[in-house]
């Protein structure tokens, strides 16, 4: 019986995927197996001694103490994708109000409340004040295409709009889904000089903290119009405040606003609503939950942020799995002490991500308490189960 907490409320739909037969979960438990979690801030929380994984419903990982994770051996998965759907279409959103002033139109507005005949009037003497240039035929340039952004860029295309899009790190999956008439752009210097519009669709790291700064505002078209629904801190803050003022940026959409950015006419902030949909909660849920039953059940690894991906097919037979710190001779070390229990490899899978690796290695016979002791002392173990073909 496999125990996990939910720090969250997780959609029923995904909670049903957990059989009663093997699972317990609550959101109060003791020394789970596993985490599900959405929002809830665990960086300062005890990890329990038992924990293995931790599932994230949702892409971003900021609340979630991965480097502390990884040297336990514990597997982050999150669920790139599954809320995409509902991110682009605020997305959408997000470039046509950042061009036909309506956000600004409509909160004017509503200041006209009580001139009861004069609102006609009054309506048709102010609108000039909210015009602003439609997107069909205007270059939008595109910053990351993962999963978010390559729908982004397909529906911009679909609307008429010259799309470009940027991402050195692009995967195979993603290029075989974005539309082959998209342009690609060599540098996210020519593609800002370039764009009109420039949608950012990039994970927030060391490398991508600030990206859009000044040196890179000073690149841009005068008036361009900026939507970040990635995170905020892609932005650094006080040169946006400049641009805005030189009339370098003409607009500025963001899901993440900050104090800072709240009183700015031309700033149009959002409360953080990208994922905020039925259908995209659910998504996530689903997606967390399979992941996190296919590692518990199968030691099988699909979208860890700390670990790599690496799935093997169960064979019936006992399998052990083995987390390390990715330094050399690790394979030499644990090998041999299977070898002197006269245990048989029957197949084996190794990958690594950056300091880690996985290993998923099935064996024809039962491995005793004493070999395993033997595999958790090796220098550089950080994690080793056992699943036998009728359960842990």
């Amino acid at each position: 019986m496999f125990k996990v907490q939910t720090l969250n409320k997780i959609s029923p739909k995904g909670l049903d995927l957990l059989p009663r037969e093997k699972y317990e979960y609550a959101s109060e438990i003791l020394n789970p197996d596993a985490v599900l979690v959405r929002s809830y801030k665990m960086l300062d929380m005890e990890l329990p001694e038992n924990l293995k994984a931790i599932a994230r419903a949702g892409a971003g990982v900021n609340n979630i103490p991965v480097d502390k994770c990884s040297e336990c051996g514990i597997i982050v998965f999150n669920t790139p994708g599954a809320n995409a759907n509902g991110v682009k279409e605020l997305v959408l959103m997000g470039l046509f109000i950042s061009s036909r002033r309506i956000f600004q139109g409509i909160n004017w507005a509503r200041t006209l409340t009580g001139k009861g005949q004069e609102v006609t009037k009054l309506i048709e003497k102010g609108k000039s004040d909210f015009a602003g240039p439609e997107i069909r035929g205007k270059k939008f340039g595109v910053v990351g295409l993962g999963a978010i952004g390559v729908m982004v860029a397909n529906d911009a295309e679909a609307l008429g709009m010259d799309v470009c899009g940027y991402d050195p790190y692009m995967s195979v999956e993603a290029a075989w889904g974005l539309s082959r008439t998209v342009k690609k752009s060599v540098s996210l210097d020519s593609l800002i000089a370039e764009s009109d519009y420039i949608s950012l669709h990039v994970p927030l790291n060391d490398n991508t903290k600030g990206m859009i700064n000044k040196e890179k505002f000073a690149v841009m078209k005068k008036g361009v119009r900026i939507l970040n629904f990635a995170r905020g801190e892609l932005v650094n803050n006080e040169d946006l405040k400049e641009a805005i003022t030189d009339g370098i940026v003409e607009t500025y959409v963001t899901d993440f606003p900050t104090d800072d950015l709240l009183s700015l006419d031309n700033v149009i902030p959002l409360p953080h609503l990208g994922a905020s949909t039925p259908e995209s909660e659910e998504n996530c849920a689903v997606m967390a939950v399979n992941q996190l039953r296919n590692f518990l059940e199968n030691g099988n690894i699909k979208n860890s942020v700390n670990f790599p991906d690496c799935t093997l097919a169960p064979a019936g037979t006992n399998r052990i799995l083995v987390a390390n710190r990715n330094v050399p001779n690790m394979i030499g070390q644990i090998t041999p002490i299977l070898a002197q229990g006269k245990i048989n490899i029957a197949d084996m899978l190794n990958k690594s991500k950056g300091d880690y690796a996985y290993n998923i290695i099935d064996i024809d016979s039962p491995i005793d308490n004493t070999l395993i002791k033997k595999l958790r002392a090796v220098d550089g173990v950080t994690m080793v189960r056992v699943i036998m073909p009728n359960g842990e």
